[in-house]
């Protein structure tokens, strides 16, 4: 549960600006613009500010609670990510290896350079796919709802936009893949797509186990993060599952059915729901480079800052290196790491925000970010697709920011 653990003066917050930070939200839930929310803010280990308001089902006139459950889309990423790195410490990989050691079917990748998606022409890749590439979304993998390039409409032909062909599980889904083009040759760019989720099959080849036991036994068992999960549990209330909204708050009852139950694809690109509690322990982790509340370690701090890095080519900033992403995602002044974009100009970025501020969010609107020059975490929750819909990730940093003594 959610517990607000220490008066937000006494972390260096100002509770009278803070109360800005609900005011603003709740103006968006009030001109229907989202269902509700859910926002943390702790620093220096300590929850210093919970906020809830509006619904988590408008039609069941069902409020936001500290237990509702939330799709968290890409915030399974960087659990992904923390996942294969732990694999890493242990030396079972280079970050330069090419994953075809692991995931064969991806042993000649092809690369798109002309041509229409019907009749595309390719040319063979000039390098592997290393495990760097997938963590660092320069692969050349897409996704198909982007509508950008010819590769992507080759993905949505193949079953592949908001979801994968029913029934097939990881090992399927990533031949599929490996059998269509690539967007660019491997490290040259820098695109948003599918590379999480062949790196979560390629942690379940190295692993020797499903996505989902090694999340319990690398990062949610060390955690305690006991209400995180593919698709609901057995024992979850489905009434805490909260619903999913397009703009306009038009219900999306197609999405209802995937988060209800575990699904035959582990997604760890985006198949995870978690409730806000839950998931703060995994930001806290972060935070605190690696360590549990305990004393162990998810990860060494070492390898963290490793990943909290700028890994694009020359400190690029994503405008410079990567294609057009959403338009609520601004890619000015903002870098890329080993599963985390990070703030490397905030003049640039054209937030208030602190150099190495590093984040990420989810297609349902989802986002936090942590914040390690103030010792800072801000989680934010709601069910809103695309992310692209509000600029809520800007205004969280500038109206936290503004609360700081």
């Amino acid at each position: 549960m959610l517990t607000v653990e220490t008066d937000p003066a006494a972390v260096g917050l100002d509770a009278g600006r803070l109360a800005r930070l609900d005011a603003r939200l709740a103006r968006w839930v009030d001109d229907g613009q989202l269902p509700g929310f859910l926002v943390t803010v702790a620093r220096h280990g300590e929850l210093a500010h919970v906020g809830t308001y509006g619904h988590r089902d408008v039609e069941a006139q069902l409020p936001v609670t500290a237990d509702t459950i939330w799709r968290i889309f890409s915030m399974t990423k960087p659990v992904t990510s923390v996942a294969a790195m732990s694999l890493y410490e242990e030396g079972a990989f280079e970050l330069t290896d090419p994953i075809s050691r692991w995931l064969p079917e991806f042993a000649e990748p092809r690369v798109y350079v002309a041509g229409s998606s019907a009749k595309p022409v390719t040319e063979p890749a000039t390098e592997p796919i290393r495990v760097w590439h997938l963590l660092t979304h320069t692969s050349g993998l897409t996704y198909g709802f982007h509508h950008t390039h010819p590769v992507d409409a080759m993905y949505r032909a193949a079953g592949h936009e908001w979801g994968t062909p029913p029934g097939a599980d990881s090992a399927e889904v990533s031949r599929q893949w490996a059998a269509l083009p690539l967007v660019f040759q491997p490290g040259s760019e820098w695109n948003y797509g599918v590379s999480t989720d062949v790196l979560g099959r390629f942690v379940e080849v190295v692993a020797g186990k499903p996505l989902d036991e090694v999340f319990a036994e690398r990062v949610l068992g060390p955690l305690g993060m006991t209400e995180t999960s593919f698709g609901l549990r057995p024992d979850d209330d489905p009434a805490l599952l909260a619903r999913l909204y397009a703009p306009g708050l038009t219900p999306l009852a197609a999405f209802e059915p995937a988060a209800k139950q575990r699904p035959a694809f582990l997604s760890g690109g985006g198949g995870l729901v978690s409730t806000a509690g839950d998931y703060l322990k995994f930001v806290e982790m972060l935070r605190a480079g690696g360590a549990t509340p305990s004393g162990d370690r998810v990860l060494g701090s070492r390898t963290l800052a490793h990943m909290v890095r700028n890994h694009i080519p020359g400190n690029a900033d994503l405008e410079t290196y990567g294609r057009p992403l959403f338009a609520e995602t601004p890619l000015r002044g903002v870098g890329f790491g080993l599963g985390f974009s990070m703030v490397l100009d905030p003049a640039r970025y054209g937030v208030v925000s602190s150099v190495g501020d590093y984040s990420w969010g989810g297609a349902a609107s989802t986002a936090f970010y942590v914040d390690p020059v103030e010792d800072l975490t801000v989680t934010f929750y709601t069910q809103l697709l695309p992310s692209s819909t509000l600029p809520i990730r800007s205004h969280l940093r500038q109206l936290v920011n503004q609360a700081l003594r």
